[in-house]
């Protein structure tokens, strides 16, 4: 086999293989192929000739212009309640999710707190009790506030990227999280917490606005809308590699989070 081409081989192989350790990480058990995706001649632009000047996209042949995107008016005004949000939300039917759901799992806590966890979605005892990590890896989440960092778990608030439990707890897909992405954002305008902590791929990936591993974001600052952010495992993954150097990431995770609020002014029960 030629070199070159082993070369490109193996490093396919290994970009295949970090992929696959990601969804592993997330849990995800099945994937939806959206119709209609654009094929690949389409997803790229078209390249400039050899030695010709790329021109704006306003200037070349063929090419429409784009707006400037605007800031968008929030739909539940200038100081937004939960009341407000979840007022809006109604008896949500923006996206498929709504087929499957036994009820809107909407969020949990403190309205007022100072440090919010957002997860992914509801899974099964979620979407029951219509309330946000009640089941095995919400009883774990709620074992490390209280045990380990040694506060109530409803002095913080915790809610999800959707408010639909998808089938079979797979990762919302794309336009069920646009549908739902402006209810995330009333919610943390409403709260408006000290430290933002990030549950897992899919939230933090969603807040960064990248697609994003866990495993090489975890535990690095971030920031959201100029609110500090801290990406974590989510206690469904560490459920599933129960070990002590996941553990102790988590562990180190939350610590950070709790101090860095505590710094801007947070105050927690105990």
């Amino acid at each position: 086999m030629d070199r070159s081409l082993a070369a490109d081989l193996h490093d396919a192989l290994a970009s295949a293989r970090e992929l696959v350790r990601e969804w592993f990480e997330e849990g995800v058990e099945i994937f939806e192929r959206s119709a209609g995706g654009p094929k690949a001649s389409e997803a790229r632009p078209a390249r400039a000739p050899a030695g010709e000047p790329t021109r704006p996209a306003d200037e070349r042949p063929g090419v429409a212009a784009q707006a400037p995107l605007l800031p968008t008016p929030s739909p539940f005004g200038a100081a937004p309640t939960l009341e407000a949000v979840r007022e809006v939300l109604g008896d949500c039917t923006r996206c498929r999710l709504a087929e499957g759901r036994t009820q809107i799992v909407f969020g949990d806590g403190n309205p007022d707190a100072d440090l919010l966890f957002i997860g992914e979605g509801p899974g099964e005892q979620e979407d029951l009790q219509g309330v946000p990590f009640v089941g095995r890896a919400g009883e774990l989440l709620t074992s490390m506030i209280e045990r380990g960092l040694g506060i109530a778990r409803s002095s913080v608030y915790i809610c999800n990227i959707v408010k639909c439990r998808p089938p079979q707890n797979r990762t919302p897909l794309a336009d069920e999280v646009d549908a739902c992405r402006v209810f995330l954002d009333g919610q943390i305008d409403a709260v408006r917490p000290k430290v933002i902590v990030a549950l897992g791929k899919p939230a933090t990936s969603l807040l960064l606005g990248r697609d994003v591993s866990i495993t090489r974001v975890r535990g690095t600052w971030q920031e959201y809308r100029g609110t500090p952010l801290m990406p974590t495992f989510h206690p469904a993954f560490v459920l599933r590699q129960y070990t002590t150097e996941i553990r102790r990431l988590v562990w180190e995770d939350l610590k950070a989070a709790l101090v860095r609020a505590r710094e801007r002014g947070g105050r927690f029960e105990d």
